[in-house]
């Protein structure tokens, strides 16, 4: 088995440049995998932990997972609108092809962290860390584990350079829960029942996780349900046809 992350000689000669590892933790699997093995490879001084708080929609003590498996402080952002006000606002549910929640939520403030991060440092290079793998999806797997992102990035009166590195880019399931144990820890409580970590009711998300959500915050799934039938726009389609969240669950409201 495998559990050595890609770290290409552009990394090593970053560290040597002095740049910040910007590592997006989000409590899930991949996460926690990603961010022991980079305390492997990256200088303590020169890792940052940043959390993207999503509120209600996640799953109850995601958070304090985080802090009790991070041996540095763990800086949480949170965009100015939360999820369910912006699926109002919009209309509509996010989909696989306009992930709004993904752009808007997590990474948008994720990003302005980092831009004022590292103006406060007076450092020069960012590296976001994100715990991406080949094994999710075929979209995934068409990405560079290494990649100079030219939208975060400038070199005009602001010297900017900003890399994404997926570190685990090649990890099997098995290999980031043995990653996991080889650091000593466990992952989050949900993947008892599990397969992915996200928000409580993901669009990504399959039946089983969405079912076990249900179970664990009715209220919440209540309010899913409701707000479809508020705004007239399902979450989910069965073939070319939309099916309500309690048909695609099973699981009826009181």
């Amino acid at each position: 088995m495998n559990t050595s992350i890609y770290c290409p000689e552009e990394i090593k000669s970053f560290i040597d440049d002095g740049a910040i590892f910007y590592v997006s933790h989000s409590g899930g699997k991949d996460s926690q995998a990603m961010y022991a093995l980079i305390q492997e490879v990256v200088p303590d001084e020169q890792i940052v932990v940043v959390r993207a708080d999503l509120g209600e929609v996640e799953w109850q003590g995601v958070q304090d997972h985080i802090f009790e498996n991070t041996e540095h402080k763990v800086w949480v952002v949170k965009a100015k609108k939360d999820f369910l006000e912006m699926v109002e606002k919009r209309g509509k549910w996010p989909s696989a092809a306009y992930r709004q929640c993904t752009s808007d939520l997590k990474r948008g403030p994720i990003f302005k962290f980092i831009r004022n991060d590292l103006k406060e440092r007076g450092a020069t290079i960012a590296i976001n860390c994100m715990g991406l793998r080949a094994q999710e999806s075929s979209s995934r797997a068409k990405k560079k584990p290494l990649s100079y992102n030219k939208m975060q990035s400038c070199n005009n009166r602001v010297i900017r350079h900003v890399y994404d590195w997926l570190p685990i880019f090649h990890f099997t399931t098995e290999e980031v829960f043995q990653s996991i144990r080889g650091a000593g820890q466990e992952p989050f409580w949900a993947y008892s029942k599990n397969e992915r970590l996200s928000c409580v009711f993901c669009i990504m998300g399959c039946v089983n996780d969405l079912r076990h959500g249900a179970e664990q915050r009715p209220e919440l799934y209540k309010r899913y349900v409701e707000l479809e039938k508020q705004i007239g726009h399902t979450m989910f389609m069965k073939g070319k046809q939309p099916i309500s969240l309690e048909e695609h669950v099973g699981i009826k409201i009181s």
